[in-house]
Parts: C-alpha cells; structure tokens; sequence
C-alpha cells in the first residue's frame, strides 16, 4: 500500500514537472516572440531650414563655375548617415540660372546634389520660399529631386501628382510612416494652377490624415512651416495647432520656419501609453543668416520602436549645430556645419566667440521651455 502510494506520488509529481516544463518552453516562445516584436526600431533625424543665400552660393562657386558644397557637411555627414531616415526642410527653389539667394531664392543643383551625399534622405518643400520663381521653380525643383532621386512632400506639378504621391508613405525596418508637410504662406505668391502648395488647412489636413490610416500607417508625422519669424518662443497659435494635430490623429509635430531654435516637448498620450513629440521650431540648419540666434539650429532624434502591431516612441533627444562662414576663418573656403558641441579643435576665436554665444541661449531657452527631451552629443 505504501508502495502504491508512493508510486502514485511519484507519478503525480512527474505530471506536475512536465506540465511545468510544457509551461516553461511555452512561456519561452511567447517571450522571444514578444522579444522579437518589440525590438522592430527606427530612427529618424529632422533638421531644420536648409538655404542658400547670396554669400553661400558665391563661396561654393568654382573656377570652372560649377558649385561644389562637398565641404558643408563634412562634420556632420557621419551622424546624418547613421540613421534610418534624415529629413530636412529645403527651403529654396532649384530654378536654374540665375542663381540668386534672399528674397527669391534659386540655388544651384549641386546644393540638392550634396544634400543627398550627406545622407538626407527626404525633403520637405512645402514652405514660404517654394513659389519664389513661380510656377517654373516649382516644377524645376520637382523635377531635379525626382532625378537626384530624393523624395519629397509639400508641392506637387498637379492635382494627380498630388493624389498618387501624397501622403509620403516611407516603408522601412517593418514600419510604415506617413509624413505631411504644410505651410503658413508663400510670400504673398500665389500658386498657378495646375501646382498644388500644401497650405495649413484644418479641413485639408483632416482628409489627409484620413488617407493616411486608410494606408494602414504605423506613424503620422506632420512637418508645419509656421510661427514668427526670430521669435524663441511659439505663438498661442502654433500651440493651439499643435494641439489640434495630436488630437485628429497625427503622433509628431515638427516645426519651421522661425529660424531660430523655439521649445520641444515629449508629451504623454490622452488615452494610450503612446508619446507625443512636438517641436516649435528646428531653427536653421546652414544659412548666411547673422542675426542673433539664426547662426545655428538643431537636429531632433527619434526612435520608434514595434510593440506588438503598436509603433511607440522609445526615445527623443536632439544635437545643437552652428554654422561656420568663411569670413569667421579668413580662409576663402566654404560655409561649414559644427557639431556645437564638438567643432573642429582649430576654430578661430572668432567662430569660438560666435559658436559659444548661440550655445548659451540655446541651452538657457531649453532649459527653461523643454520638457521630457535632452540633448546628446556626437563627434
């Protein structure tokens, strides 16, 4: 009888055991499946306006009369290129000659051209210079990207155009990421039918973030060219925007146009664990511009990462970049972009002085105004 019993015990606890281990190798599966999921990523870079003013396009002339902007970027290209996705604002026509900077812009096409070489791989051209040369730089400029073979949202030759290609659908590393771009005006310009220029209009923008979920979109992006113009601190408007994007629908607001750097935020989702970035204003990105505050900008980071079907944002920060001209350095050469935090080490006192200037404000206005978002170095 104790024998029996304690073969029954033995059995007993043989079931249990097995069940334990079905239970263990079943709980393994679903872990690594989930592992799997949730380490689907992204990366994005944003960068603020891109120009090209009288000053620049005559430092990049060569003897020949080509332009070469190869050395722009040079500081920068490795940290452009070490993400999934770089987006920037174009803000200047491809007209063709004459080549002209502020107030109507035409820069070279080898500005596009290096642009791309630094790893840019998006241009947004929905903002207030895109009409400068009319109907013909609108299309120009269309017509150069799509044979440097550089996608872009904001301005379209024609209606059709616009239904096919917009929203900008980027698909990669499993994610798929609508991006909308608008703007505030064209200069008192207006557009000629058939062009189409993406204008801020809430009834617009509505039907386009519609389409967008009806493409099964993980993420919705909108790019708003908007606010006043050197002011560090967003407009009631602007904020209003904001809010009224984030609430129909779109996870991330990118701001422009100012042209100098304004606050960003990490926002908590109303109703989901989902996050909210929202940046007023990227500042510039390399310009001629002397004014204060509009020598330098910033380049936003975001990382999204798959949770099950769920695109959420794992991680947000930004890098300060300032722009060096060659009047700063009495050497002829080109205008160039700093890491802020790591410039070459044999700047002149002189770019120094100017670089450490933009620097204090920039961090102090952060400080102050920023929420949930840091800033991270590269060299």
């Amino acid at each position: 009888m104790n024998k029996q019993r304690s073969s029954n015990t033995f059995y007993s606890l043989f079931l249990r055991g097995a069940r334990a281990r079905v239970f263990l190798f079943l709980f393994l599966i679903f872990s690594l499946t989930l592992s799997a999921q949730e380490f689907g990523r992204i990366s994005l870079l944003f960068a603020g306006d891109m120009m090209q003013h009288q000053g620049q396009i005559d430092a990049a002339r060569q003897s020949d009369g080509s332009y070469d902007y190869t050395p722009c970027f040079q500081y920068v290209k490795d940290e452009i290129s070490g993400v999934d996705v770089a987006i920037a604002n174009l803000e200047v026509t491809l007209a063709g000659r004459p080549y002209k900077g502020y107030p109507q812009f035409s820069a070279p096409d080898e500005f596009a051209q290096a642009i791309k070489d630094a790893g840019f791989d998006v241009l947004i051209t929905a903002n207030n210079h895109c009409l400068d040369r009319r109907r013909n730089g609108l299309e120009r400029t269309i017509q150069m990207l799509d044979s440097f073979q550089i996608p872009h949202v904001g301005t379209y030759v024609n209606e059709e155009e616009r239904e096919r290609l917009y929203p900008l659908i980027i698909q990669k590393n499993g994610f798929r990421i609508a991006l909308l771009a608008y703007t505030y005006a064209t200069n008192g310009i207006q557009v000629q039918s058939p062009n189409i220029v993406n204008y801020i209009d809430k009834e617009q923008i509505l039907e386009d973030i519609a389409n967008a979920r009806k493409q099964k979109v993980d993420v919705i992006i909108a790019c708003m060219h908007w606010g006043v113009e050197y002011r560090l601190l967003p407009e009631k408007q602007e904020k209003d925007m904001a809010d009224w994007l984030i609430s129909y629908g779109v996870d991330h607001v990118i701001g422009g146009h100012p042209h100098v750097l304004q606050p960003m935020e990490v926002r908590p989702g109303e109703y989901t664990a989902s996050r909210h970035v929202v940046v007023y204003s990227l500042g510039n990105y390399i310009s001629n511009m002397s004014a204060s505050n509009t020598d330098g900008g910033a380049m936003v980071k975001l990382e999204l990462k798959k949770v099950g079907h769920l695109a959420v944002l794992d991680n947000c920060s930004y890098s300060l970049v300032w722009t060096s001209r060659p009047s700063l350095r009495n050497d002829g050469g080109n205008y160039l972009l700093y890491p802020a935090e790591n410039p070459p080490r044999d700047i002149s006192d002189a770019e120094s002085i100017r670089l450490n200037r933009f620097l204090n404000t920039a961090r102090n206005l952060f400080k102050k105004n920023n929420i949930g978002i840091k800033e991270y170095f590269f060299e």
